[in-house]
């Protein structure tokens, strides 16, 4: 049949006898025995001592396929052994010669099963194979699949369309997997999206995957930044920029000094690395980072680019943007105003480069972004004064109180504040960041009173997944603030279901918060929470099913009529369990 057909392709073009000779043989002869007799004696096992050997395992009864079967697995295994041996001895010229000849002769046989192996095994071998070779290999779908990386390698290089349909699933897969990580369900403020190590994360299996796709070939390295450069620029999603830094750093992991020594970004990513590691930027490596910034050369101003890409990645505004929170509450101590401290300057100028990298990839102008004065004038100091609030009110708090009773916090805030937030982009993050660090604090006061800030920001950047990821981290400190009416309403009406119809991600992470704290917030809050949040016709399948999550758990906690009949009519805010400190 055809399956027979393909086990021995190419047999007759070597001069070896197949199915269809002996078919021709026996019909055009006289004595069939005799025919097959002659057939086996001439293409058997040509081995003088086996003739006499035959007869005796034909009395054994083993056929003569499974006898000449074990013999060719024997002779496969020895070939494929001195295939791996020739690769490595003798001249370099010389060897590859030797491949390039077995390649000529076996490659006819590509199609046979039991040869195939072996055919592939040599060009794993060849550094080039003939390229006459490697058209029919990637014209037939069976064999493409069946090369080994080496080859595809050499297959992919120059067809940038057939690389991109086998790296496009991985990069969807990663994407995928960082939104899975941002939506997860368990809700903590010890585990988060910026929580694994940066060596870690390159262990994941989309970058172990490429780095292997692309071993130590250049080109291939430069057409997956190709692409992570155009999704970046088509979908403004910044996971795409942490992928590029980690692929940066695999490869560096494996010292593969032919990929690293080319990229102009390697010694700032490697630096940059250490500081997403200790989640801080010390002053030995900022002056480190500086020194490369200020080295872009006339006429290099590109790697700019580049640069800002990898300032881009998430993890490393986050690095910064904890470094220069850290910072403020520093010169708050010293007495020091922002601009006379290059540290914060600096990190100042990183968060802005990263945060222009979209618009300089876009417009290909490559030169730094204008700091604007005012955010270093205006606005950081306005954060210190909050800084300086909080200490004051807690040192007011514990002073003996004269007649004129306790002093209240300050529950407003400036309006300059607030409009730098909506229309600086810097601010905003560096603002969003102060938030996060405030509520990580537990400090329930400074939160309400920044809190209405939070509505309209630049780009709807506290409705971004990132900060909203952390911000629900954060805000499961805050467990006895969710039995008073009025923290609620100020989070949930006041801040979250503003956004919650436009906003299909809000929606996702207020349910993602109840589902954690339900059992915390006063029962008639949560009633009318349970309304709001009903998903619409329009909602998508994410919402739907935390819903449901949602709804399941509050029928579980609902009392029995029984019970309900006894119960005064008095609301309790229910009992709850303290947080344990945060570190």
């Amino acid at each position: 049949g055809p399956g027979q057909a393909a086990m021995y392709a190419g047999l007759q073009e070597l001069g070896v006898a197949n199915g269809e000779d002996l078919k021709e043989t026996l019909t055009n002869c006289t004595e069939p025995l005799k025919a097959i007799e002659q057939f086996q004696t001439e293409n058997g096992v040509l081995l003088p001592s086996l003739q006499s050997a035959l007869p005796f395992l034909d009395l054994h009864g083993t056929p003569r396929l499974e006898f000449h079967q074990s013999v060719f697995d024997e002779l496969r295994e020895k070939l494929l052994e001195r295939v791996s041996a020739i690769a490595l001895e003798g001249k370099v010229e010389e060897r590859y010669k030797k491949l390039e000849d077995l390649l000529e002769k076996s490659f006819s046989l590509v199609k046979m099963p039991s040869i195939q192996p072996v055919v592939m095994c040599v060009m794993k071998h060849l550094p080039k194979v003939p390229e006459k070779k490697l058209k029919l290999v990637m014209a037939d779908k069976d064999l493409y699949k069946a090369c080994a990386v080496e080859v595809k390698r050499q297959i992919w290089q120059d067809n940038q369309a057939l690389f991109g349909d086998e790296v496009s699933p991985l990069l969807k897969q990663y994407i995928l997997e960082k939104e899975n990580t941002l939506f997860s369900n368990d809700i903590s403020v010890l585990h988060n999206f910026f929580s694994p190590s940066p060596k870690t994360r390159r262990q994941g299996e989309v970058v172990q995957k490429l780095t292997q796709m692309i071993g130590k070939n250049v080109k291939l390295y430069d057409m997956v930044l190709q692409f992570l450069r155009t999704l970046f620029l088509r979908t403004r999603n910044v996971h795409y920029c942490t992928l590029r830094a980690e692929l940066l750093m695999s490869l560096h992991d494996l010292e593969i000094s032919e990929i690293c020594t080319i990229d102009p970004c390697r010694k700032f990513t490697w630096c940059l690395d250490a500081c997403i590691r200790e989640k801080f930027v010390d002053n030995k490596r900022a002056r480190e980072l500086q020194g490369f910034l200020d080295g872009v050369k006339k006429g290099q101003e590109q790697v700019l680019g580049d640069l800002s890409m990898i300032l881009c990645d998430p993890f490393a505004i986050n690095t910064l943007a904890l470094s220069t929170i850290r910072h403020l509450q520093d010169l708050v101590g010293q007495d020091t105003l922002p601009r006379e401290s290059p540290d914060l300057l600096l990190l100042l100028r990183m968060l802005s480069l990263g945060q222009g990298a979209w618009d300089m990839i876009d417009s290909q102008v490559f030169k730094e972004p204008k700091m604007e004065a005012e955010l270093i004038t205006k606005f950081l100091p306005m954060l210190m004064s909050f800084v300086v609030d909080d200490h004051t009110f807690n040192v007011d708090q514990k002073l003996p109180s004269e007649e004129k009773g306790p002093i209240p916090y300050p529950s407003t805030i400036p309006e300059a504040f607030t409009k730098f937030l909506q229309e600086n982009r810097l601010a905003c993050e560096v603002g969003l960041y102060y938030v996060l660090h405030i509520t990580k604090q537990r400090n329930k006061n400074a939160f309400l009173r920044l809190l209405p800030a939070l509505v309209e920001t630049f780009s709807d950047l506290a409705f971004s997944d990132i900060f909203l990821h952390l911000l629900t981290g954060n805000l499961t400190l805050l467990g006895d603030e969710y039995a008073l009416e009025e923290f609620c309403t100020s989070l949930f009406d006041g801040f979250f279901l503003t956004a919650c119809s436009r906003k299909e991600n809000v929606h996702r992470h207020v349910l993602r918060l109840l589902l954690h704290l339900h059992h915390k917030v006063a029962p008639a809050k949560l009633e009318s929470l349970q309304k709001a949040l009903e998903p619409t016709k329009q909602s998508g399948e994410a919402v739907k099913e935390l819903y449901n999550q949602l709804t399941e758990k509050l029928e579980l906690r609902k009392p029995s009529p029984a019970e309900v009949t006894e119960t005064p009519s008095m609301e309790l805010p229910l009992p709850t369990v303290p947080t344990p400190a945060s570190r």
